[in-house]
């Protein structure tokens, strides 16, 4: 066992690394050599441990299990062309994360455990991260409640953990979307702005009728009229109408805030492109469709990154679109991997050095 920082690491015997081919990663299914663990008890967060990748026991009365306390984020670092490895706004990741502990009823984590405990597995596993293009080594921190008690109650101790997975593309090739009418993702006042475990174990279902309909995703739509478009199953959503990029509005808690959601939404501004974030009916998309105005349609979020959609079915009208025909999501995808990159210019400061 060493120090490395504030934090203890004890190292695994061996690597897997020099066993993985980095040509040919699927997604989420290859894990580094380490990860990160933190245990809340007694009002408090205790001191965050690095320890070799593994299994975790549990107690079966685990109040995860029985009351789905739980919470995660998706963040990714890359391998700058410079060398750097850099990690894409983190802190908008910790900030949301909060936020969704809040909603949760859980302990919030402080910054030195989350961006501190997430630099220094990184720097551990610097090496981990992929040099091929479109790929990168994906972070997911989670927490999870751990009192061992059968009882409707928020839990009083929590562990807080990050592993990290080198992967490529989320989507290999453009999507086929339906529309969603039936199944509900989220309502006001609910949970649909959280990223809690439970919305995405309530979307499986659904997903998997969509799929046996010969689709990759849903478009998720509000639940009292089924009128107003969401939410894709792994991501936001984004429709060029004219020239303007058009996608649901935040106000009504029901969509995740997106980290890469808003950063199209900065780049296309920054393209000085009209950005409207706002209620859209699917009835509008369809009439946009019909008149030649909807020209574009893509997903955004951290796995999925810029997602085509090459076709969207509502009902039986079924909008058809050529990949290789949307130069805007091509360009704000080209801003955005070479800001990753390290090619372009960040303004902003999104990158974040794991050795800063």
């Amino acid at each position: 066992m060493q120090t490395m920082g504030d934090i203890k690491v004890t190292k695994a015997t061996t690597s897997k690394r020099a066993s993985v081919d980095f040509k040919n990663l699927s997604f989420g299914k290859i894990f580094t050599d380490h990860m990160l663990v933190a245990k809340y008890s007694n009002g408090s967060w205790q001191s965050p441990e690095i320890v070799p990748y593994g299994p975790i026991s549990f107690d079966p009365s685990m109040a995860t299990i029985h009351y789905g306390q739980s919470i995660f984020e998706g963040i990714k670092a890359y391998r700058l062309k410079t060398g750097v490895e850099a990690i894409f706004r983190p802190y908008d990741n910790f900030k949301r994360f909060n936020k969704s502990a809040s909603r949760m009823e859980m302990p919030s984590v402080p910054e030195d455990i989350f961006i501190g405990g997430m630099k220094q597995l990184l720097q551990l596993e610097a090496a981990w991260i992929p040099e091929e293009y479109d790929h990168s080594l994906y972070i997911r921190p989670f927490m999870f409640a751990t009192d061992e008690v059968i009882g409707v109650n928020p839990s009083t101790t929590y562990t807080f953990m990050i592993i990290l997975s080198p992967v490529g593309p989320y989507y290999a090739a453009p999507m086929k979307i339906y529309v969603e009418e039936f199944y509900v993702r989220a309502v006001p006042g609910g949970v649909g702005f959280a990223k809690t475990s439970g919305n995405y174990a309530a979307s499986l279902h659904p997903a998997a009728v969509a799929k046996k309909r010969g689709y990759d995703q849903i478009l998720w739509t509000d639940a009292h009229e089924h009128k107003y478009v969401q939410e894709c199953g792994t991501m936001n959503v984004f429709f060029v109408i004219g020239d303007k990029f058009i996608t649901p509005g935040l106000e009504t808690g029901t969509i995740l805030e997106g980290v890469t959601r808003d950063s199209v939404i900065a780049v296309a501004t920054d393209m000085g492109k009209v950005v409207e974030e706002r209620e859209i009916s699917v009835d509008e998309l369809v009439d946009a469709y019909k008149a030649g105005l909807l020209t574009e349609a893509f997903g955004a979020g951290t796995a999925a990154t810029i997602a085509k959609i090459a076709e969207l079915r509502y009902k039986d009208f079924v909008m058809d679109f050529d990949p290789a025909q949307m130069p805007l999501a091509d360009e704000i995808k080209s801003i955005l991997t070479a800001i990753r990159d390290g090619i372009a210019p960040d303004p902003r400061g999104w990158m974040l050095s794991i050795q800063g």
